[in-house]
């Protein structure tokens, strides 16, 4: 296999930003979505980060994603929002979302935001850190292209469903959980065919059949493994409840994807954000969160392990060193991004190092 390319993180986010511009959007909109790539790129989650923006600018030329769209507000009541994202950009529509789901929950405590006629956003953490910045808890879901079966099904009716939970951190008792309700995301799996990977590991995916698979074709041309079972599979339809159902969406298999340019991605959200004040005073939140985090990392290691991890703290670690090191892009995406780069007239950055 190619070596990954490493690459500084501030000239990886001109690259991605440049492209962006090229392709039309706004140059805040361009700042946003770049800025989502990279973060997810950051932490380790290549598989949502800037090995998307090919995808991306597939779906931009072929004109599912209106690049000028706002977005509006559908309904307003209380401390919920119906919010019609046009079928603009996702991570425009989420960072608006969040902002109103923000609001709201200033206001009355909590606040809700659903939107339909959305896309892609990227990695959910992104958007649920957004709301946790205002010293709230956020929470946020989407729904997906139907890539996993029911249980005991062998066609996809639910998508990997993303649930992702930040709490306000005062830095020492950090938690971010950031998870698919399927053992991957289908990226992981795309990335794999793309760099001519070809296995992947098992649990992650089933054959057209609904028959596990290692083989890498047969997964891509197949299905996602759901979470844990049965478990995985009902936590994926809640998601798409609390997202397409509550919001008036597309549902199940009226929901487009990333890979998908038949259709538009319809895609809906959820951005729940809690105020934390209306329960007690934030810093003795974050208090009793250091003091939670600290009792389960006191737990002795199992056999084979060297320590006890909580969610969040991988990806935190790998933002340390790829800030330090560089980012790796994988060979396939580095050479689609020097393609796009060309056909911007842009320069392309010079890596720093490769590794396998």
């Amino acid at each position: 296999m190619n070596a990954h390319v490493m690459l500084r993180h501030p000239e990886l986010l001109r690259l991605a930003e440049g492209i962006l511009l090229a392709e039309g959007l706004a140059a805040a909109k361009a700042r946003l979505m770049a800025e989502s790539l990279l973060a997810a790129s950051l932490r380790g989650v290549d598989s949502h980060g800037v090995h998307l923006l090919p995808h991306y600018v597939r779906q931009f030329r072929a004109g599912n994603i209106d690049l000028a769209a706002e977005g509006h507000v559908v309904t307003e009541s209380g401390a919920c929002l119906v919010f019609d994202g046009e079928h603009g950009l996702g991570q425009h529509v989420s960072a608006v979302c969040c902002d109103h789901a923000v609001r709201l929950a200033r206001e009355h405590g909590l606040g809700m935001v659903v939107a339909r006629n959305s896309n892609h956003f990227g990695a959910a953490a992104f958007w649920s850190q957004r709301i946790a910045r205002h010293g709230m808890i956020g929470i946020v879901m989407c729904n997906a292209s139907p890539s996993v079966p029911p249980w005991q099904g062998r066609e996809g009716r639910l998508g990997t469903n993303p649930i992702s939970v930040a709490v306000p951190s005062s830095g020492r008792g950090g938690w971010l959980l950031d998870m698919a309700t399927t053992t991957v995301a289908m990226n992981k799996i795309v990335q794999a065919a793309a760099n001519n990977e070809p296995t992947i590991p098992p649990g992650w995916a089933m054959d057209r059949d609904g028959v596990p698979t290692t083989d890498t074709a047969a997964a891509r041309r197949g299905w996602l493994m759901p979470l844990g079972g049965y478990k995985g599979y009902g936590l994926g339809m809640m998601v798409e409840i609390l997202c397409a159902v509550v919001s008036g969406g597309a549902m199940s298999t009226a929901v487009g994807g990333l890979h998908i340019l038949e259709r538009l991605m319809n895609t809906s959200q959820m951005f729940l954000a809690i105020d934390v004040a209306r329960f007690l005073p934030l810093e003795v939140f974050q208090a009793r969160m250091e003091h939670l985090v600290a009792l389960v990392k006191s737990a002795p290691p199992a056999k084979g392990y060297e320590e006890i991890l909580v969610a969040g703290d991988p990806e935190w670690r790998a933002e340390a060193e790829r800030l330090l090191k560089g980012v790796p892009v994988d060979p396939s995406t580095w050479q689609r991004l020097c393609e796009l780069a060309a056909e911007a007239g842009l320069p392309v950055p010079e890596p720093v190092a490769s590794h396998p």
